[in-house]
């Protein structure tokens, strides 16, 4: 998070010093943030470039409310001019900032959806990824953030290669699989507990098909072997033992695994033609 931070608010200050010589005559008599207050302004006649000064000099007095209004007021009034293009990543930011999340979404996707192509469509879409991200909850919660989050960053990092964000957007991208990985384990111990074993292995198999890269693998795969054992299919439950010891010899899931096939006399055995062979290929510790 720090991370996101730094990158967000540098590309912001790069924004506003290259807007700042145009708005430049705009400061004059903008003496303090108290000056601006937009409720003394009759602010809806002011001039683009004099609502952008005014809007920067806001954040850097730490009004970002106060400078969300004012790029707000450019967006309606100057739509689809340079001004209200800039105004319109700032209205981004701001809202970021503020931890108005969904606003921040709407917003930075109009940006992209009328400028594609612009210098700043990249800092954009991870704004609004980072946005999606910060929605993301508890496992025990609906994931459809992380869902979203990984959609968002997705496009930083196919559509923007070559961005500064791409590293971070990958960072987002694993955390909101693992989240994703982790509701499917909720549901699935869930069922495992209720005896429910069908709806089990089918929550647990998911997370070994789906999210192999995710740190979720590893129990999944100790949930196998004791689904299936406590369904009767000792042969199964034989191979999802052997997957995960051959992937994580020394995780103590394996050697719960381990014992609890020993309780029937048999020991982990990898049978190929098996789902769980197939998918043990592609595991993060294969």
């Amino acid at each position: 998070m720090a991370y996101a931070t730094s990158v967000v608010m540098k590309r912001a200050a790069r924004i506003a010093l290259v807007s700042v010589a145009l708005a430049g005559a705009a400061l004059s008599g903008c003496q303090s943030d108290k000056d601006i207050d937009i409720t003394k302004l009759g602010f809806e006649s002011e001039p683009p470039e004099t609502l952008y000064a005014q809007g920067l000099a806001n954040m850097k007095a730490g009004s970002i409310a106060e400078a969300s209004r004012k790029f707000d007021a450019i967006d309606r009034q100057h739509p689809f001019t340079e001004w209200g293009r800039k105004a319109l990543v700032m209205s981004t930011f701001s809202k970021y900032r503020l931890g108005r999340n969904d606003e921040a979404i709407s917003t930075g996707n109009r940006y992209l959806k009328q400028y594609p192509n612009s210098e700043d469509s990249a800092y954009v879409q991870y704004l609004v990824g980072l946005s999606h991200s910060r929605k993301i909850a508890d496992v025990t919660q609906d994931q459809k953030a992380a869902a979203q989050t990984i959609e968002a960053m997705s496009r930083v990092v196919n559509d923007y290669p070559d961005s500064e964000y791409v590293e971070d957007a990958q960072a987002k991208i694993r955390f909101a699989r693992d989240q994703l990985a982790g509701k499917e384990m909720q549901v699935g111990r869930y069922y495992l507990e209720r005896k429910e074993y069908l709806a089990a292995v089918k929550r647990f198999r998911v997370v070994v098909e789906q999210y192999s890269n995710t740190n979720q693998v590893e129990e999944a795969l100790a949930r196998l072997v004791e689904t299936y054992f406590a369904m009767g299919i000792v042969e199964e439950a034989q191979t999802a033992a052997a997957v995960l010891g051959r992937n994580y010899p020394d995780s103590q899931w394996y050697a719960d695994s381990y014992k609890l096939l020993q309780t029937g006399g048999v020991e982990p055995r990898e049978n190929r033609g098996s789902w769980i062979s197939r998918a043990g290929a592609k595991l993060i510790g294969a």
